[in-house]
């Protein structure tokens, strides 16, 4: 798999709290087209503490995402989130606006778990 830094969302996020992913992707940024694209979510440490975690991809016209909508999303419960499983490999959603990023939903309270979320090419689906 070719993973490209400028459409990776999270890398090893600690995800014990409610949270936006680390980065965003601007589609409109060279180099960041995407066809037959897909994503991927990676559970990199095992989850502890909480009940369960949503996890979103998010969409908006604008970075600071004041008014997005959720292209995806998907809850998990913190017995089924251990490291190296993947989580989510789905093909990019239609109705994509400029800006993506993920959003992890957490209900209890986290002490430990971390993430990856990222854009990849359909070929690894």
């Amino acid at each position: 798999m070719l993973l490209d830094n400028t459409l990776v969302l999270s890398e090893e996020q600690t995800v014990t709290s409610t949270a936006a992913s680390t980065n965003i992707v601007d589609q409109q940024a060279e180099g960041n087209a995407h066809t037959h694209a897909g994503f991927m979510v990676r559970v990199d440490q095992d989850f502890a503490g909480a009940t369960s975690v949503k996890i979103s991809l998010q969409t908006a016209e604008t970075s600071n995402f004041s008014s997005s909508k959720e292209l995806f999303s998907a809850s998990f419960a913190v017995a089924d989130l251990k490291a190296g499983k993947t989580l989510v490999k789905a093909v990019l959603p239609a109705g994509m606006l400029r800006y993506l990023r993920g959003y992890y939903t957490v209900t209890g309270t986290g002490t430990a778990g971390k993430l990856s979320m990222f854009i990849t090419e359909m070929v690894d689906l």
